[in-house]
């Protein structure tokens, strides 16, 4: 028999059921619960539920009131954003329909006979609690209450934890570099971002944005985020730089309040304080001291030395960057990661700049780039250049294991392109 949607099922309804079915009624609870299915009406957006499948990190911020959301641009793909992690969203089958029902009982609350053991507290199913007492009688259906089908599902939206999308930063922001109020003329302010706007924009969480920021050194000047033309960047950490020598501080020394008053009419305060920060960390040894991140300040002379794309003996290099540094810092090859190559493979061993910013954002893309650079790279050389498309789950060994050949050449493993 076919009911209508307006029918409602009565008990004899549910006893006839019951009957085809060949249940035993002693095994069934007091209450049945008659199902119905959604029906497109104005006011019932069937379309506007989507199921998704989250961890214990995303519940845990949901708990606790945190912001999550969704970024994607159009040509972007989806991505979910709490306070801290960012999530690659994907579309998945459900093997089975899976129907989300309003207000649907479980057994306990269907049955007027005790459920659960008063000793251990743990419900328990009709039949143990039949065979543990026989005595008992369990009442046969008696209600029927409607239960209406929210939406029937299909398919669900699985996570999948990934690194932070950060190459739109640098597209967006080094269109407009600053380079001094003197230069601002010449700058379209509707290109510039303020915080919030842009990082409404880029596709990651909002913990991961501030060092995304502190990653590409970007400041915040007049309410806006900048990146920093390079020449001016040097210009400016040179001036900051040349305070240490003049006050003879130790390295782990530098008085901020000291430095800034230095700047005052040369360098705008909203840069110093900004570079100032990106450059420094507080002294261990001192309250209320800093000390110049290192690798930082290096990476930045290496970089301004590279800049023009020109190649260099390694040793000339090394020697030109160690005299180009102020004293107390040491030149450092890991200091090149993700803006410099060394090759010793060649007749005459040489370094150029080979900025990772400047690749293309797509992993296919991105090897044939490197492998067209350079013919072979150890597992230190191009994990800069990899590691922003690896996962939790899938490490770059791993990528590098499916999208390249290895060969292991004088007891070094070095990877090749696969065609």
């Amino acid at each position: 028999m076919i009911y209508s949607q307006d029918y409602a099922r009565s008990i004899d309804d549910v006893r006839t059921i019951v009957k085809h079915a060949k249940l035993d009624h002693k095994n069934l609870t007091n209450t049945a619960q008659a199902i119905y299915y959604p029906v497109e009406e104005d006011g019932h957006d069937l379309n506007g539920i989507k199921l998704i499948e989250v961890d214990e990190s995303i519940i845990e911020e949901i708990q606790n009131g945190n912001e999550i959301c969704f970024k994607g641009a159009l040509n972007e793909k989806v991505v979910l954003c709490t306070e801290s992690r960012t999530y690659e969203v994907k579309e998945a089958e459900i093997s089975n329909s899976l129907l989300l029902v309003k207000n649907l009982k479980l057994a306990q609350a269907t049955s007027r006979s005790p459920l659960k053991s008063p000793k251990s507290g743990v419900n328990t199913s009709m039949d143990s609690s039949i065979e543990e007492d026989a005595s008992e009688t369990v009442d046969t259906v008696d209600e029927v209450e409607r239960k209406e089908v929210v939406k029937i599902f299909h398919d669900y939206f699985e996570l999948r934890q990934v690194k932070p999308k950060y190459r739109k930063i640098i597209d967006l922001l080094r269109l407009t570099r600053y380079a001094g109020p003197e230069n601002e003329h010449l700058i379209d302010r509707t290109l510039l971002f303020r915080f919030n706007q842009l990082l409404d924009t880029i596709q990651c969480s909002k913990d991961e944005f501030q060092e995304g920021l502190k990653k590409y050194r970007a400041i915040e000047i007049d309410d806006r985020i900048r990146m920093l033309d390079l020449e001016y960047e040097y210009r400016v950490l040179t001036l900051l730089l040349s305070v240490i020598s003049e006050n003879s501080w130790q390295p782990d020394a530098v008085d901020k309040e000291i430095t800034t008053e230095a700047m005052q009419g040369i360098i705008p305060f909203e840069v110093v304080d900004g570079i100032f920060d990106v450059y420094t960390y507080p002294s261990e040894r001192i309250p209320d001291r800093y000390q110049y991140r290192e690798e930082t300040v290096c990476a930045l002379f290496a970089e301004k030395i590279l800049q023009h794309g020109l190649k260099f003996h390694i040793d000339e290099f090394l020697v030109t960057w160690q005299e180009a540094l102020p004293e107390g810092f040491e030149v450092n090859e890991s200091y090149l990661r993700g803006i410099g190559i060394i090759d010793r493979e060649g007749n005459v061993p040489c370094v150029r700049g080979f900025n990772e910013a400047d690749l293309p954002t797509n992993l296919l893309g991105r090897l044939d780039t490197l492998f067209r650079t350079k013919e072979r790279w150890n597992l230190e050389q191009i994990e800069p250049y990899i590691e922003c498309f690896a996962t939790p789950a899938v490490g770059v060994t791993s990528l590098l294991a499916k999208y390249t050949r290895s060969l292991v050449i004088k007891g070094v493993r070095m990877y090749v392109s696969k065609h």
